[in-house]
């Protein structure tokens, strides 16, 4: 299995995404509770999360498909992502969780198809399930390291050390990703 730039490109932006973001993992439900917020905001903020995500999906995936700036979007999404984390940072109840959710929402399904097709136009059709099981075993490994450090973190530290350290690495994926506009 050989790797292309572009799939390389890929592949790390992605695990800095997956590393940022697995650093709050489970924290999610201390955090929300520590704001003020009980089971079933818990549970709506994680709902509207998904949902919102699944209709972005939807919605972003039939007006981008023609764009020539797939790329560009791509970047956009992953740094939309970073600032929304940042954002954690200023959140004082649940409507605000809310917003972030739905933002991140919106954020991971500007990124993820056009990560997906942008992966499966570089890959050798003979190696697609390695390279396919690469790109999904990566993203579990990274977040399983990344959550138990987020618990240390938010446990000796705080949560805002937490968001600035998600926020900063969320950055350096962005940076990492904004190399594919540099290769055009």
């Amino acid at each position: 299995m050989k790797l292309t730039a572009t799939t390389r490109i890929l592949l790390i932006s992605s695990s800095l995404w997956y590393f940022g973001e697995g650093l709050f993992g489970p924290l999610f439900a201390v955090f929300a509770e520590k704001i003020g917020g009980d089971l079933l905001d818990i549970t709506s903020a994680w709902a509207l999360y998904l949902i919102s995500t699944g209709i972005f999906y939807f919605l972003l995936g039939r007006l981008i498909k023609t764009s020539k700036y797939k790329h560009h979007f791509l970047v956009f999404g992953y740094g939309l992502n970073a600032l929304l984390t940042f954002g954690y940072i200023f959140v004082e109840n649940t409507y605000h969780l809310f917003a972030i959710q739905i933002g991140l929402g919106f954020a991971e399904a500007l990124c993820t198809p056009i990560w997906d097709s942008l992966f499966a136009s570089n890959i050798d059709d003979n190696e697609d399930l390695s390279y396919w099981g690469l790109a999904n075993g990566h993203s579990h490994f990274v977040s399983g390291i990344a959550i138990g450090i987020g618990g240390l973190i938010a446990n000796y530290l705080s949560f805002n050390v937490l968001f600035i350290i998600m926020g900063v690495v969320q950055l350096m994926a962005t940076a990492v990703q904004a190399r594919l506009l540099l290769k055009r």
